[in-house]
């Protein structure tokens, strides 16, 4: 052999080795490339493992949790290093404020008497027996005087008693005299009737209301009351007079109110909620209606809660309401209240809503339980903490208290 042919010969095999590690690199490559797949869908798998996991905490949490939004205070918030810093610095620089926490105390003597002294009162006494003698020698009894012996409460059951309506007629004595003109008949004037052509009475249709909707006694269970009473008054009768009284003499007052908060206050809290009404013309018993609520600040002097109900939640509803409203309207983020194009309306949102959501994005660990740490930890202690600061401002005057949130208040929310 020769040294030209032993060249060409390691030249081949050096190629080919060259071409076996290019094969052996493209197959790692691709191996690789494999393996990072499998890893990223791996990850994806366990992100959508999590977030189920997650929704599955969230939603039992919500059906089996503490349903009240209230914050839970120990004697001191669970704030973090920063927050700590903070509340500090801001009680540094702004007064205390000291409100006696309740606590509650036995009974006093003179509780009963305070709590018996509205009530009707009536003395029985009972009396020594004339013929009765001396248990002792058989002698006669003088009275000396009377002792008390106890303080009952009676019940007297409600009863029913059927009014027969009279009303005495008179005629003038000079209208007619000697055959000359029309003798003239006046009649005594008679309350007007609640209801016309019917039993019904003020009193008899405010009971069946109060026990309707004040003590929740359906109308059936009234009827069953009335029967043993010795009255026989059917459900429908009663349904009845309730949607004609409320109709009739209930109706003024409900726009009273409506036109007193809309144009007598500068405060309102506004909400909508769900309700299913059975039996509504043009409407299935499973689809949503809603009762739309407006309540007068604690500041205002109108202390009042109005009603309204709707078959839609649409935002003609939150115009018609508003109509004629100067002031601030706090309410939750729903779209019906943004931009109302109301004149003079200033909008507010709530901060208990707010906080909802720095709660639902709390993470749960696998018993259910939240992980501290989380951005919306934080931002639910901010939120406590300026409710907090509220609920010690509570004993203060209205100007009091917006000077105090001013400084105190003001600062937190800068630094939230």
């Amino acid at each position: 052999m020769n040294k030209d042919y032993e060249l060409e010969r390691l030249k081949a095999l050096l190629a080919e080795k060259e071409r076996l590690l290019a094969e052996k690199d493209e197959k790692l490559k691709e191996k690789d490339k494999k393996i990072q797949e499998q890893d990223e869908i791996i990850e994806k798998q366990k992100a959508s493992i999590e977030n189920m996991m997650q929704a599955l905490l969230h939603s039992q949490k919500v059906m089996f949790g503490r349903k009240t939004e209230k914050a839970q205070y120990d004697g001191q918030l669970s704030l973090f290093d920063n927050d700590e810093k903070l509340a500090e610095q801001i009680n540094k620089e702004t007064e205390k404020i000291t409100i006696n926490t309740y606590k509650r105390t036995p009974r006093k003597a003179g509780d009963r008497k305070e709590m018996l002294d509205n009530l009707p009162k009536e003395v029985v006494e009972y009396v020594i027996d004339e013929n009765q003698k001396c248990s002792v020698c058989g002698g006669e009894l003088a009275v000396i005087g009377k002792i008390p012996v106890r303080t009952e409460v009676e019940f007297q059951p409600a009863k029913l008693i059927v009014k027969n309506i009279v009303r005495q007629v008179a005629k003038c004595k000079k209208c007619g005299a000697n055959g000359k003109g029309n003798k003239n008949i006046e009649k005594a004037a008679v309350p007007e009737k609640i209801l016309s052509h019917s039993i019904a009475t003020p009193s008899l249709v405010a009971q069946i209301m109060y026990q309707k909707f004040a003590m929740g006694v359906p109308l059936n269970r009234q009827e069953n009351d009335f029967y043993r009473m010795g009255l026989v008054l059917p459900r429908s009768n009663m349904a009845h007079w309730i949607i004609r009284c409320s109709d009739m003499w209930l109706t003024p007052i409900y726009e009273r109110i409506h036109s007193n908060i809309i144009h007598n206050c500068e405060i309102l809290h506004m909400d909508e909620t769900r309700i299913q009404v059975n039996k509504e013309d043009g409407k299935k018993a499973s689809s949503q209606s809603f009762m739309w609520v407006i309540k007068t600040g604690k500041c205002e002097e109108i202390k009042a809660t109005f009603f309204y109900y709707s078959r839609t939640r649409s935002r003609e509803i939150a115009l018609t309401l508003l109509k004629g409203f100067k002031g601030y309207v706090t309410t939750d983020v729903y779209t019906a209240y943004d931009n109302m194009n109301l004149e003079k309306v200033q909008n507010n949102f709530c901060w208990a809503h707010l906080r909802r959501y720095f709660i639902e994005s709390i993470p749960l660990d696998s018993k259910g339980n939240e992980i501290p740490g989380s951005k919306g930890d934080e931002g639910r202690e901010f939120i406590n903490l300026l409710f907090y600061m509220e609920e010690q401002m509570s004993g203060l005057t209205y100007d009091a208290k917006k000077a105090r949130r001013q400084t105190s208040s003001r600062k937190l929310l800068d630094a939230f």
